[in-house]
Parts: structure tokens; sequence; C-alpha cells
């Protein structure tokens, strides 16, 4: 059971409770409304609909009709046999050059690899490690000075940097100014 359809249950089991509190006149609809975490109209409405045709009445109808983007069964198996017959050890990439250009098929790249990768065809990859790792700080003040510029428009129509200079292992600023360009100091904070 997936994790909306548990929701679900629990918002039908709430309301129940709310509404029979509501009926003995424990509790407004303003407060039940606010117990469930919608309006007061919202909950007005689930209580029509719950009198009109039961707890039915409150099942969200998308959590139980296919989506219409689903891929026909026939069409994945067709790509199961497909790999499995005559492409068997491919990787996902060049099994989806064969399947787009040689059998005509119409699903992009994400959707195939996906498919294999769940039918247990493809295994998946190892995650690849991070593009900028981190780096311990430096243990003790002053050991490390960090540098860095940025050109902003700091007075309207003129173009300057800013250079900061910090300490890495407190990010104490030790110096900032702003430069024209490459260089020729304009002011300077020491």
């Amino acid at each position: 059971m997936s994790r909306a359809h548990i929701m679900e249950e629990i918002k039908l089991m709430r309301f129940e409770e709310d509404y029979g509190s509501c009926k003995k006149k424990k509790l407004t609809q303003e407060q039940a409304a606010m117990l469930l975490g919608v309006s007061d109209r919202t909950f007005r409405r689930y209580i029509k609909r719950y009198e009109e045709e039961g707890l039915e009445g409150l099942l969200d109808k998308h959590l139980n009709s296919p989506s219409h983007r689903k891929a026909p069964v026939d069409e994945v198996m067709q790509v199961e046999n497909l790999y499995r017959d005559r492409y068997q050890g491919f990787n996902a990439r060049h099994f989806y050059r064969k399947y787009s250009k040689e059998h005509g098929g119409k699903r992009g790249y994400t959707w195939v690899k996906n498919t294999l990768q769940a039918k247990g065809l493809i295994i998946k990859g190892k995650k690849r490690g991070r593009h900028r790792k981190s780096r311990p700080r430096s243990p003790y003040p002053g050991m490390m000075l960090l540098q860095d510029g940025s050109t902003h428009e700091w007075v309207k129509g003129k173009k300057w940097d800013l250079i900061v200079t910090m300490d890495d292992a407190t990010s104490e600023h030790s110096s900032m100014f702003l430069v024209y360009g490459q260089g020729k100091p304009l002011l300077a904070y020491p």
C-alpha cells in the first residue's frame, strides 16, 4: 500500500471521528475542520458527500484510477522481451539506441532505462562521487587566508570589484577593498 493510500485511510478515519463529534455537539464544524487540516468550506463539502454517498464519496478518485500516462503492459513486455532475446548484456544507452532506431521505439531514454531496471535486467550504476568535496577548515586562526572578488554595480552606473580577505578558521574578514577592475585600488578598509 502506498503512502498516499495510507494517508487517505487516516483522513477517512479522522473524518468519521470529527463528524461524529459534530453530530453530538462536542465540536463545531470549524473546530473539526481545523483538526482535519482543511477549511470550513471543504469540511462542509465532505459532510455533504458523506451523507449522500458514504465513505466512498470521500475517496480520492485519482488514487484508484490508472494513470493516463502509464505505458500499456504489452509495450513494457515488448521492451523486456526485446532486451532479453536480442540485446542481453547491452547497457541502457546502447540498448536505447537500438530500440529507437532499429525498432521504432517512441519512449524516452529514461523510461526505457527505468523499465529495464525495474525488471532487474539492468543493474543501477554506482552513485558517483560529489563534484566538490568539502575539506576540513584550517585548525588555527591565521593559518590560511582566502581572498576572493566579485564584480557588481556598487554605485549606479559604475561596476567595481569587491576584494575580500577572510580567515579560513574563524570566517573573520581581515580586509575589504574596492578596485576598478584588475588592480587599481578605489577604496580600502583595513
